[in-house]
C-alpha cells in the first residue's frame, strides 16, 4: 500500500504491522514505534520534557524496571499526608496512575486536613466516572505507578484533538475528579463545550506533534488557576465524538497530506493550503471549536466555510 493508517488498541497486532511497514515502507500516518512510547506513562512524560512541554510534577515507582534489572531498588515511604518515592516527596493530594496507559484505574489521595481517603477514577459506567472511599488511605503496592501532583483546574478538563501540527479542536468537560457524576445532554451524550486555545497551548500542540509523530493525536491539558497549562496525558489516535465540521476538516487535511506525500515537497514542512481546508478559529461562534493554524503561532478564521474540492487518490 502507499499509505498506512494503524493505531494501537487491545488485541491489535501492532508489532506485526511494524514489521510490514519496515518491509513495504509505505507512508505511515501515525508513527508506529512511537505508539509503543505512548503506552507507558513514564516514557510519555520523558518525551514531553525533552520537547519542552510542561507537565505536573511527578515521581515514578518502577517495580517492573527493578524486577528486570533495568533500575535500582525502588523505595517508597508512606505517611499520613505524603509519600516519598525514591527520595522525592509528593504531598497529598496527589494522583496515582498505573504506568500502563491502557489502565484507567487512576486514584487520587487526599490529606487528612481535607478528610483523607481516596477517589477512584474509571471509564464511565452509566452516569458515574469516579467513586470516593473515605477509609482507603494507603497507596497501591502491587505494580508500577506514576505519582503526580494534583492540579486544581476548578472542576474542568480540556481535551485537544490535533490533526498535524497546524490544526486543533478543543473541548472542555466536567472533571471526573469533581463528584464523579457525568453531565449528559438531551441526546444522552456527555456535555462538552468549545474551548479557545491560547497561543501557548497551540505551541504545545505543535511540539507534541513533532515529539510523537502522531498526525491524528489527542492529548489532555490542565489549566491552573494562575494561568499555566500542563499536559497530563497524550492519547495518540483520537477523534472528536460529535462534530461534523471536525470530520470534514480532518478528512480534507488527511487527503491533502497523503496526496502531497506522492509529490517531491513534503506537506508537513508547510501549513495546509487555504484553498483546500475551511478556515475557522478555535471556539468561533459558527462551528464550535475547530480551527487550524496557517503558520506556527497564527490562526486564521473566516465566518464562512467552503467545501474542499475533490482530491484524486
Amino acid at each position: 500500500c502507499d499509505c498506512l493508517i494503524a493505531f494501537h488498541s487491545t488485541g491489535y497486532p501492532l508489532e506485526k504491522v511494524m514489521s510490514y511497514a519496515a518491509l513495504r515502507r509505505p507512508f505511515v500516518l501515525n508513527d508506529l514505534w512511537r505508539q509503543t512510547v505512548l503506552r507507558d506513562r513514564r516514557k510519555v512524560y520523558q518525551e514531553l520534557a525533552k520537547a519542552g512541554v510542561p507537565t505536573p510534577r511527578y515521581a515514578a515507582m518502577s517495580r517492573d524496571y527493578e524486577a528486570s534489572g533495568a533500575a535500582p531498588k525502588q523505595t517508597i515511604e508512606e505517611y499520613d499526608d505524603y509519600v516519598v518515592v525514591n527520595g522525592l516527596t509528593m504531598q497529598k493530594p496527589f494522583v496515582e496512575k498505573p504506568v500502563d496507559a491502557d489502565d484507567h484505574n487512576v486514584y487520587i489521595y487526599y490529606p487528612m486536613a481535607a478528610g483523607g481517603g481516596s477517589k477512584r477514577l474509571f471509564r464511565k459506567i452509566n452516569n458515574k466516572s469516579s467513586q470516593y472511599y473515605a477509609d482507603v488511605h494507603k497507596v497501591r503496592r502491587d505494580g508500577s505507578y506514576v505519582y503526580e501532583e494534583f492540579v486544581d483546574t476548578q472542576g474542568t478538563d480540556v481535551k485537544v484533538y490535533a490533526v498535524g501540527p497546524y490544526y486543533g479542536h478543543a473541548e472542555a468537560r466536567k472533571s471526573p475528579a469533581l463528584d464523579g457524576i457525568v453531565m449528559r445532554g438531551d441526546d444522552g451524550k456527555e456535555l462538552r463545550y468549545p474551548v479557545i486555545l491560547s497561543w501557548i497551548e497551540k505551541d504545545i500542540a505543535f511540539k507534541i506533534y513533532h515529539a510523537f509523530k502522531q498526525t491524528v493525536c489527542g492529548f489532555d491539558i490542565l489549566r491552573t488557576h494562575d494561568g499555566k497549562t500542563l499536559v497530563c496525558d497524550v492519547n495518540g489516535w483520537s477523534f472528536v465524538k460529535k462534530s461534523r465540521k471536525y470530520y470534514d476538516d480532518c478528512a480534507a487535511l488527511l487527503a491533502e497530506l497523503m496526496e502531497h506525500r506522492r509529490q517531491p515537497q513534503p506537506f508537513l514542512n508547510r501549513a495546509p493550503s487555504a484553498s483546500n481546508v475551511p478556515q475557522q478559529a478555535v471556539g468561533s461562534p459558527r462551528g464550535g471549536s475547530s480551527g487550524f493554524l496557517s503558520r506556527r503561532g497564527e490562526i486564521s478564521s473566516s465566518s464562512e466555510t467552503t467545501p474542499p474540492p475533490p482530491l484524486p487518490l
